[in-house]
């Protein structure tokens, strides 16, 4: 089937402004700092790649004005770098709106074979990571007293099972659960938070660390027989953000056919 066509952005986020981890990319984070700007956001993107952060942060500020888009270098899995990057929403724009917890680590290995090292990076960055710029977000969204919206980046294989994969299951299992238990404490601040769960969405980096064969396979498993675009996953995080999903908080949303 055809990928539809790319929808125009509606003012959606005017005024607000939003965090965005692993952001300087071509994948889901990429496309989401984007979408924001095109819906009228405030954009400050992290990254762990710092030539990439800055070259992303140059090239959105040629296009959408430079007083919009500020990055800074953020590896999710050191405290002081999560630390500044909140400091630099706050420096620039007061502190976020909302925050985009996308940062996460895949890879492949069975049980037998997979090391603590390999076990321990996937989980200190994909749910050890959402939980230390949740955390840092709910300190500085409870000081404001104004509200706002996290959304954190779960997968359909927090549901799901496939060989090779249970460090970055059982992480993306964690990040429904943090998500669900950090709703709750967020509520009677007028917080919300949910998360996103893709199946299957295609990027540069993903085509570079899988296989054409596995790739194939899965997308063929979809309803629509492609990868979902980058793009497609970011409206839904543009739609979880925005007042249109006011009265929803704790849900984990699959954007795929599969669920679960």
């Amino acid at each position: 089937m055809h990928t539809p066509e790319y929808v125009s952005g509606h003012e959606l986020l005017a005024g607000r402004t939003a965090v965005v981890t692993a952001a300087a990319g071509a994948g889901i984070g990429g496309a989401t700092a984007r979408r924001f700007l095109e819906e009228g956001a405030r954009v400050v993107i992290g990254d762990a790649h710092a030539r990439r952060t800055k070259e992303t942060v140059e090239r959105l500020a040629d296009e959408f004005g430079a007083g919009r888009v500020h990055g800074a270098p953020c590896d999710v899995t050191d405290e002081a770098q999560v630390r500044e990057l909140f400091d630099l929403a706050e420096r620039h724009h007061g502190g976020p709106d909302i925050v985009v917890n996308n940062a996460g680590l895949g890879g492949t290995a069975e049980l037998t074979e997979m090391t603590d090292e390999q076990w321990d990076k996937v989980i200190d960055v994909t749910l050890t990571g959402t939980f230390r710029c949740t955390r840092a977000a709910l300190r500085r969204l409870r000081a404001t007293g104004s509200g706002g919206v996290i959304v954190n980046n779960a997968s359909v294989l927090g549901w799901r099972a496939q060989p090779g994969q249970a460090h970055y299951a059982a992480a993306k299992a964690g990040v429904m659960a943090l998500t669900r238990c950090a709703a709750l404490e967020a509520a009677p601040h007028g917080i919300r938070v949910n998360a996103v769960a893709p199946s299957l969405a295609l990027h540069p980096h993903l085509a570079k660390v899988t296989s054409g064969e596995l790739l194939d396979e899965l997308a063929a498993r979809e309803a629509f027989g492609r990868a979902a675009e980058p793009w497609e996953i970011a409206n839904v995080i543009v739609f979880l953000a925005s007042g249109y999903s006011s009265y929803m908080t704790g849900e984990t949303v699959s954007v795929s056919s599969r669920h679960p």
